[in-house]
């Protein structure tokens, strides 16, 4: 019954163990019941938070979200940080055309007017989770 439950839910989108742990648990289920459950999917290799991550960054990174709020998202997900970390680490290069492309599609091309403009686009950017490193490089070079 609670495999079928977790499995269900991993047909529907890849979930983190902890993730999928609180889901089942909301659901009244045991927890010791769960962890079992867990560590079979886990064993049979349908859950993986290696592959939740992966597929996390990729989709956030997307839909135009930087690095700051995607690690906070994947730790709220039960994420380890050493897993986020050394994905994280594999985008790097990406982050500051992930950073222009964010800005290009909210505010076009052209250079902020004002002080005041450039610090809207700027706070704009820190929602969207990019470093403020990250924000003063993009503005140097446009």
């Amino acid at each position: 019954m609670i495999e079928q439950a977790a499995v269900r839910l991993l047909a529907g989108r890849e979930h983190s163990r902890a993730e999928l742990w609180r889901k089942l648990r909301a659901r009244s289920y045991d927890s010791e019941a769960v962890d079992k459950v867990l560590d079979d999917l886990i064993q049979q290799r349908l859950l993986s938070d290696e592959r939740f991550t992966e597929q996390y960054l990729a989709s956030r990174q997307r839909r135009g979200f930087g690095p700051v709020r995607i690690k906070g998202e994947l730790r709220e997900r039960g994420v380890n940080d050493e897993l986020i970390r050394s994905h994280l680490n594999e985008y790097d290069e990406d982050w500051m055309e992930t950073l222009r492309q964010t800005h290009d599609k909210k505010f076009g091309a052209e250079l902020p007017d004002s002080m005041k403009e450039k610090a809207r686009r700027v706070r704009f950017l820190e929602y969207r989770g990019f470093t403020g490193e990250q924000i003063r490089c993009f503005f140097q070079n446009i």
